[in-house]
Parts: C-alpha cells; sequence; structure tokens
C-alpha cells in the first residue's frame, strides 16, 4: 500500500497541472466529451437515478465551474451584506437548485448536437468566452456561450448565454427583486426547502422498480 499512494499523489498532482495548463477551449471540449460520452454509455440508469446524474456532474463538471464567482455575480450587491454563512448556504443551494433544474436536458443532449467553434481568445485574457452551437430537433442551431475566468487552478466557467440571454443577469434581476422584497435569509430558505424537496423526489425515483417495456 506505501507504495500505490506516491502514485496515486503523483497522478493526481498531474492532472491538477494539466487542468491549470488548459486553454479555455481545451477546457469546455474535455468537460463536454466526458460527459457526453458516460452519458451516452449509462443513460438509462442515469434516467432511473438522477441522484447518479448529480454525482456524474460533481465528478466532471464541478470541478470546472466556478460556483462562488457566479454566486457572488447573481447576489450582485446583497453578497457585501450576507453573512459568510448565508453565503455558503447561498453558494450550495444555488448550485444543487441548478442541477435540479438541467438535468433532465442533460440527459436529453447528444453528443451530435453540439459544435464547440474555434476560440479567438489572446493568451494574457483574464476572462474570455468560448463559443458554440446546439442543434436543435428542427436541425436549426442556437448559439450557446461559455463565460470563463482564469483562476490558480485554471479556467473555470461562471456564466452561460443562451441566444445571446446570460443565465446569471436573468437570476440577478430574479433574484435581486425578491431579496429587496422578502429579504435574503427568505430566498435562502426557499431554494434549500426547493432543493430538499427535489431531493425527496429523485430518491423516490430511484427506489421506484424500473417501467416495464412495451
Amino acid at each position: 500500500m506505501s507504495s500505490v499512494l506516491p502514485g496515486v499523489a503523483s497522478g493526481v498532482a498531474r492532472a491538477a497541472e494539466q487542468a491549470a495548463q488548459a486553454s479555455p477551449q481545451e477546457v469546455v471540449t474535455q468537460v463536454a466529451q466526458e460527459t457526453l460520452e458516460e452519458l451516452d454509455r449509462h443513460r438509462a440508469e442515469y434516467r432511473q437515478d438522477p441522484r447518479r446524474l448529480r454525482e456524474l456532474v460533481d465528478r466532471i463538471m464541478l470541478p470546472h465551474f466556478d460556483t462562488q464567482y457566479a454566486a457572488q455575480l447573481v447576489l450582485a450587491k446583497h453578497w457585501r451584506s450576507a453573512t459568510p454563512a448565508q453565503r455558503e448556504r447561498f453558494i450550495e443551494a444555488f448550485y444543487q437548485s441548478m442541477l435540479q433544474s438541467y438535468g433532465e436536458a442533460l440527459l436529453e443532449f447528444t453528443p451530435d448536437r453540439l459544435r464547440i467553434l474555434s476560440h479567438q481568445g489572446k493568451p494574457d485574457d483574464r476572462v474570455t468566452t468560448v463559443r458554440s452551437e446546439v442543434r436543435r430537433d428542427d436541425g436549426s442551431r442556437v448559439p450557446v456561450n461559455y463565460s470563463l475566468r482564469k483562476t490558480a487552478q485554471g479556467w473555470k466557467a461562471f456564466d452561460v448565454q443562451i441566444e445571446g440571454v446570460s443565465y446569471v443577469k436573468s437570476l440577478r434581476t430574479d433574484f435581486g427583486a425578491e431579496i429587496e422584497q422578502k429579504g435574503l435569509e427568505a430566498v435562502i430558505e426557499r431554494l434549500e426547502s426547493q432543493v430538499s424537496s427535489g431531493a425527496e423526489k429523485e430518491k423516490s425515483a430511484a427506489s421506484a422498480p424500473p417501467a416495464p417495456r412495451s
């Protein structure tokens, strides 16, 4: 065992170094390929047990998504007045609610629908955009762009724009109005309750017997 551990640690260190050196386009391409390949192999299992899909996202996508920065942008001025505990709770509830909202859509996604376009960024950029196109069922293509920022751990995504509409900006407007009306604590509690309810539904779905094949 003692001879194995240094090898494992070395492998982890090399993987972290490679991630830190990857270009923005390489990060988006790698995450998309790994996620879609895994979905193709186990799509039926993920449909049966949504909790496994969450584990997949945690393992492949989360390391390359800057959840804290995204949450900070969404809260805007309310981030400054939030307590450290409220910030942590909002980050967690915000991330989990995104998973529940878009997990089902992710299951319908296939590799042939995605085309990542050539990246036009500069070497000294600290923030950049990787553009892609997603094909609809009718054959039309929708522009989907990813905003990334350079961190000590490499490039990390923090926003997605679909047909020019920023996910972060839309949520900032929605959450901002709700916070002004009800307060930040009430919004966090609503998100936590929503996530908890969704988790119970996922648990029930996972324990239900598979639907009979026709």
